[in-house]
């Protein structure tokens, strides 16, 4: 069915297809009897996963970028993904770059986004996580005190993943309060965070990824996270996403980096500025490339990254990931856990199943 409603989507702008889909599913999953239909859809089989001290239900998951407000994290989850990573979340508001700003590569299976972060804020992304700061807030915009109220219960079958990202107008030396105010506010309704300083749309934020920047910054959040454990009642993992265009020196100082501050886990890798062996006519668009052209340089980083981190700490692969033979691997290759996004907007939800069968 997907190829069908594939033409149908392709008939849109990128970026309006996305939000018709995101929309879609996030009416999915506010019924549960469609919530039902969709979850027996696309049930797979059940291999389970331990990383980073969580137990996943399978280890595909879906990539930061998709949901990134967070508001469609139910219906996401009964398409069978094992975890699901909104965001990628910022302290305050931002509008990101101008449209157009996301392009179907046709010919390559590929897209180029120069999305620059667009966030609705902290705020907003922790009321989809919580209903009850929603009822807070409700209540304080009609001039009430809010009631004191617990956690909410989660409302889905997933584990959830928060990327977290700088403001635009934070420059690189503040970028560590932005983080540490991010992990403050998600340490509470998060199963994991993901630090995201490998986005090639937001000016200098790359440069974050040096070994010193890097492992200041981090340094900084393993001690915040340590002191709010008391207060959570669990340990936070933390990981890193990192860029595919490091040079070999580059990418062995970031791991150094995260091994060194104590980190959980690397996600590798985010999208790529190269733009070698396109075919289509809008490689000349700027921004982060995804999909089949990433699939070499994302498997050869994830291959040094396995070498160099050598079993210390698990790591996420993501990028190029089109097929269930890709997936496999890149689980053989030694990544505990895969993400997918273009695949999915190329295959549509049905990728999922098809990998958990696969392999």
């Amino acid at each position: 069915m997907y190829p069908f409603l594939r033409s149908f989507l392709f008939r849109f702008e990128p970026e309006r297809a996305h939000a018709l889909t995101l929309h879609a599913l996030r009416i999915t999953g506010k019924f549960a009897p469609l919530r039902w239909l969709v979850a027996q859809q696309f049930k797979a089989p059940s291999k389970p996963v331990e990383a980073f001290g969580l137990k996943f239900k399978n280890p595909v998951g879906l990539a930061a970028g998709y949901d990134k407000d967070g508001i469609a994290i139910r219906g996401l989850s009964a398409l069978g993904f094992g975890h699901v990573e909104i965001g990628t979340v910022t302290p305050k508001p931002q509008p990101g770059n101008p449209s157009p700003r996301v392009f179907r590569l046709l010919e390559d299976e590929a897209l180029v986004n120069r999305m620059g972060f667009p966030s609705r804020g902290a705020e907003f992304a922790q009321m989809q996580l919580n209903p009850n700061l929603r009822m807070n807030w409700i209540e304080q915009a009609a001039g009430f005190s809010p009631r004191k109220r617990q956690v909410g219960q989660r409302k889905w079958n997933t584990i959830l993943g928060v990327n977290l990202g700088k403001n635009k107008d934070t420059p690189n030396e503040e970028a560590a309060l932005d983080y540490l105010a991010l992990l403050q506010n998600f340490a509470g309704c998060a199963d994991y965070l993901a630090i995201n300083v490998s986005s090639p749309n937001t000016v200098g934020l790359r440069n974050l990824q040096g070994r010193e920047a890097l492992e200041g910054l981090l340094v900084q959040l393993n001690q915040q996270r340590l002191i709010g454990q008391m207060e959570y009642k669990k340990h936070l993992p933390i990981l890193v996403k990192l860029a595919p265009d490091l040079g070999e020196s580059e990418l062995d100082d970031a791991i150094e980096a995260i091994l060194r501050a104590g980190m959980d886990g690397i996600i590798v890798t985010n999208t790529t500025l190269a733009r070698e062996g396109l075919r289509s006519n809008l490689k000349g668009e700027s921004g982060g490339l995804s999909g089949s052209p990433l699939k070499v340089k994302s498997e050869a980083v994830l291959r040094q990254t396995v070498r160099r981190v050598n079993g210390e700490i698990p790591i996420v692969s993501v990028g190029g990931i089109m097929s269930p033979d890709d997936a496999k691997r890149r689980l053989d290759c030694g990544a505990a856990l895969v993400q997918l996004y273009t695949g999915m907007v190329y295959r549509g939800p049905g990728l999922v199943k098809e990998i958990l069968s696969f392999i």
